[in-house]
């Protein structure tokens, strides 16, 4: 797991706390509010504070954020939304060698924060759906958390009140003002898919409970993706696998390059007892993560603590590595191969609706940060902040009533728009007063413009995958 410096830092300051007044013009988008989104680089030094960027990452519920999805001029028609989520806040994956694992009770309660008022009835929903039909092996996973000791991995209290407010959010923005579906809504108007994770297929879950509070179990049929590149039978590419194998050999050279980083494991594999190579191996701060966001104090031993400092040097380290690995552009190869099935496959979808055609108007793919950050970066996004628990990527699909064959795409990180930071937008606001980005471009970016970026001759996949002398 490793953090960027965000595009939403401006907006996330002032939806969380109000810092920042907002000025928006009369269509939804400013020039004012649209700069602030990026970090200025002349301007502002690097935000490398790690506290504030753990802080972010935990994503603890709060109060209602303010977002941009939904904002469009009103001659502008909804046509379509897709929604791509990271599973919500969860038990870590890891335990650090010979230490207690933190206690957070992975059942749902009332009177536990974070709370949300559809909690109960979640609860209740889900316990009426053990006969829901989802492709196997979905079909075996428990539809929400119920450990009093959460398991490895499990989705906590907190990870479903994330997505049961990005639910709702969604609701009120492309159900009651935008009326995306019919209340009579079918099946076919929905595509549903996760990996074989409970915890994606209970964020999903969770979403769509806000989304759809009290859906007919009867209508929702959730897909298995056996890739957390949701790649799906296109998953067979060499060349991204050497892609992959650079970028791996670049975190490594940077991490031997850091001895304070090299200190503090040995300082912390002192204090558990055992090898510094053991603890590494034991990704030690994806629990580090856990104790932070649920406020439990870091582990201890009879030769000490492991504290705050070590966690803040890790974290450093990580905001360090996306530094360079926006910079050196491995990377940026690995996402573009990467994400180019579920690109082309959301793309496929939105030109079909733009068609007219009524099934899957709402798409929602729960996946893991190993598939948003790619397609993240993919779409040129390189600014954007590593996925937080609960992040979500939207793409909406808008028709122009005053020009019905003209269709336009906006692209939500966050709740914060960032289409005009997306590599095959970037330009179009220069020569256009649309607040959006037209369909074309991002059909022409996937179909072609992404396999020029590799800087090869391949102008489909399959070569790309396959060239020769890379």
């Amino acid at each position: 797991v490793s953090f960027i410096r965000s595009m939403e830092h401006g907006a996330w300051l002032s939806s969380a706390i109000h810092l920042i007044p907002v000025s928006t013009a009369k269509d939804g988008v400013s020039s004012k509010s649209r700069k602030r989104i990026m970090p200025d680089p002349v301007t502002e030094p690097p935000v490398t504070d790690p506290v504030y960027e753990a802080l972010l990452y935990c994503n603890i519920p709060s109060v209602a954020e303010r977002s941009m999805e939904g904002h469009a001029p009103h001659h502008f028609k909804l046509v379509s939304v897709n929604v791509f989520i990271r599973h919500g806040d969860r038990y870590p994956l890891y335990v650090i060698p010979k230490t207690k694992r933190p206690e957070i009770d992975c059942t749902l309660v009332a009177n536990r924060k974070p709370y949300h008022p559809k909690l109960e009835a979640f609860v209740s929903h889900m316990s009426k759906g053990s006969g829901a039909s989802f492709e196997s092996p979905l079909n075996s996973l428990p539809l929400y958390p119920n450990h009093p000791l959460c398991e490895m991995g499990e989705l906590t209290q907190t990870g479903v009140v994330q997505h049961l407010q990005n639910g709702q959010l969604l609701r009120d923005i492309y159900l009651k003002k935008h009326k995306l579906l019919p209340s009579d809504w079918s099946t076919d108007q929905l595509y549903l898919e996760t990996t074989g994770k409970s915890r994606t297929l209970q964020s999903g879950l969770a979403l769509l409970y806000g989304f759809l509070p009290e859906f007919d179990w009867k209508k929702i049929y959730f897909r298995h993706q056996p890739s957390a590149l949701f790649c799906s039978g296109n998953c067979y590419c060499p060349v991204r696998n050497q892609y992959l194998e650079k970028e791996q050999r670049r975190q490594y050279l940077l991490r031997l390059k850091n001895s304070q980083l090299e200190r503090t494991y040995g300082e912390m594999a002192k204090i558990v007892d055992v090898p510094t190579k053991q603890l590494r191996a034991a990704n030690p701060v994806d629990s580090m993560l856990c104790h932070f966001c649920h406020n439990v104090s870091f582990p201890c031993t009879r030769n000490g603590c492991i504290g705050m400092e070590h966690f803040k040097v890790i974290k450093t380290h990580q905001i360090e590595d996306e530094r360079e690995r926006r910079e050196k552009k491995l990377y940026l190869g690995y996402s573009l191969l990467g994400a180019h099935p579920i690109l082309n496959q959301t793309v496929n979808r939105l030109q079909r609706a733009a068609e007219g055609r009524k099934e899957e108007i709402f798409a929602l793919y729960s996946a893991h940060d190993v598939t948003l950050s790619p397609v993240l970066s993919a779409l040129g996004l390189s600014e954007a902040r590593f996925p937080r628990f609960a992040a979500r990527l939207i793409f909406e699909l808008w028709q122009d009533r005053e020009k019905p064959s003209e269709h336009s795409v906006r692209i939500l990180y966050n709740g914060v728009d960032v289409t005009f930071h997306t590599s095959f937008c970037q330009d179009h606001h220069k020569h256009s007063p649309k607040p959006m980005c037209p369909l074309e471009n991002l059909v022409r970016f996937v179909k072609r413009d992404m396999f020029l970026a590799l800087g090869s001759s391949s102008t489909n996949y399959y070569d790309a995958c396959h060239r020769e002398g890379f």
